[in-house]
């Protein structure tokens, strides 16, 4: 009974009181993302900004854990933190292209695809540890879409239903 306990509830490097608010963080800064795009019914909105931003941060919290562990501990396994980034990167751009289109000579959905990209730029920072990094990059994020979008339309710089 041991043994199967131990393999359902194993010693992780960080205290999960941690590992929960990391994870908890990255879905309040998604979702700060995702909440102005939600106003504006994009198709990523709040929920898929928190799940990039909560994936994000899974990948990077496993990632550590996955180099402390045991069995890991070898000479002959090297651990590239900047592959993680890499994968990270590259999965989310896949996606967020998804959202940008061309039709009718406009483009859209650039900047629902930015933003998922600084989703899932923000959970990594979060799942690592970095929360003032997440923070502030968050709270850049979220002036730009709703300040900039505020100064296009004043000045009447795009047309309001185009998605940038």
């Amino acid at each position: 009974m041991d043994a199967l306990l131990q393999e359902f509830v194993p010693q992780t490097t960080l205290p999960w009181q941690v590992i929960a608010v990391r994870l908890a963080l990255s879905l309040v800064l998604g979702g700060i993302l995702g909440f102005e795009r939600e106003l504006l019914a994009r198709p990523a909105g709040l929920r898929t900004h928190m799940l990039v931003c909560l994936a994000s941060a899974t990948f990077a919290i496993v990632a550590m854990e996955i180099v402390s562990m045991p069995v890991f501990q070898d000479e002959s396994v090297r651990a590239d933190p900047v592959r993680l980034v890499e994968a990270i990167t590259s999965g989310v751009a896949f996606l967020a292209a998804g959202f940008i289109i061309f039709k009718r000579g406009h483009v859209r959905g650039l900047t629902t695809g930015a933003g998922m990209w600084l989703a899932a730029a923000i959970g990594l920072a979060v799942g690592l540890g970095l929360w003032l990094v997440a923070t502030l990059a968050c709270l850049f994020g979220a002036l730009v879409l709703a300040a900039m979008r505020q100064l296009e339309i004043r000045f009447d710089l795009k047309n309001r239903t185009d998605d940038e």
